[in-house]
């Protein structure tokens, strides 16, 4: 029977699945993995279940250049904590959860938009100390969203996803910065470079997969082409912003506010953020849906299953 570790509870309905497959050992921390328990991860199982935090890098495939684990089915659609090539190199296959996620993390997006575009966490905050003296007509004024245009850095599934929401439900014109020409049927002007979407946009929205290829992709440059009353949005990684020129474009009042889900020294989140009123913080909810999230899990059970049938993996990067 094939022993099996996942790395993070998963959903009752994931776990039942995974159950059926063979020997299965639960990680019942939710913290990411240490270097030793992936070393040894790689040396017991015949597969893992890793998710985000846990940092299967060169250095521990080289440590065990003969691992019993052929498969790394990660749970989530971003796989930068694993290097694909050191996994490849000694013999471990990586798949991924593509799809299921899209949706919920446009959502997100949106979300962030309207709260750090119209003031609502500040707002919220407001009403909770109890400082909320009544409407009146220049109370909290922030920056409508209808009609303006948003810049799109990264048009894959989620960032299209992303530019339907705001095209259709609030007639925005769409700008985008792609590496690739952009193929949809959605009214897109692609820029050639990211200083021109920054121009461009009074919202941003940053949608690129994470990596060495996109960390600090934005950054001061950047910042300095955006409009004062421009917004930024991160539904991507967190270190493809960097956080120190984000955080000076903010204090500067370069751009008008900030909202993130996600933060380049995870979960470790920079005071200077925390103590602005124009920033919308959340944890990481991009994909916190129960359906969501079982969607995720079912299908890098859907991996497993195909890796120990010998079948071609439905998701392999």
């Amino acid at each position: 029977m094939a022993r099996i570790l996942i790395t993070r509870p998963l959903p009752e309905r994931v776990m039942e699945a995974a159950y059926a497959l063979g020997d299965i050992e639960l990680r019942e921390s939710t913290a990411p993995m240490k270097p030793g328990e992936m070393r040894a991860a790689l040396a017991i199982f015949d597969a893992v279940l890793p998710t985000l935090g846990d940092m299967f890098s060169a250095e521990v495939f080289a440590e065990v250049p003969h691992p019993r684990a052929k498969l790394l089915a990660n749970f989530g659609v971003g796989y930068n904590h694993i290097d694909v090539e050191a996994a490849r190199a000694v013999g471990v296959a990586v798949t991924n959860t593509p799809g299921a996620v899209t949706d919920a993390t446009a959502d997100i997006a949106l979300t962030l938009i309207l709260m750090s575009c119209r003031r609502a966490g500040e707002g919220e905050r407001l009403v909770r100390a109890g400082k909320w003296t009544g409407w009146h007509p220049i109370q909290m004024l922030g920056q409508h969203v209808t009609a303006k245009t948003v810049g799109i850095i990264g048009m894959g599934r989620i960032g299209q996803a992303v530019a339907r929401r705001c095209h259709h439900g609030f007639g925005m014109e769409v700008v985008a910065f792609n590496r690739s020409p952009i193929e949809t049927d959605l009214p897109v002007r692609q820029v050639a470079t990211l200083a021109d979407l920054a121009a461009a946009a009074d919202v941003a929205v940053v949608a690129v997969p994470g990596g060495p290829e996109t960390r600090h992709l934005i950054g001061a440059e950047f910042f300095a082409a955006m409009k004062p009353s421009a917004h930024i949005v991160n539904i991507a990684r967190g270190d493809v912003v960097d956080e120190v020129a984000l955080v000076a474009a903010l204090q500067t009042g370069q751009i008008a506010g900030a909202g993130l889900d996600v933060y380049e020294f995870e979960p470790k989140v920079p005071q200077a953020l925390m103590r602005m009123d124009n920033v919308t913080l959340l944890p990481h909810l991009g994909t916190a849906a129960l359906e969501v999230r079982e969607a995720m899990g079912m299908m890098a059970v859907d991996n497993i299953r195909a890796h120990l049938a010998g079948e071609t993996l439905p998701n392999v990067v």
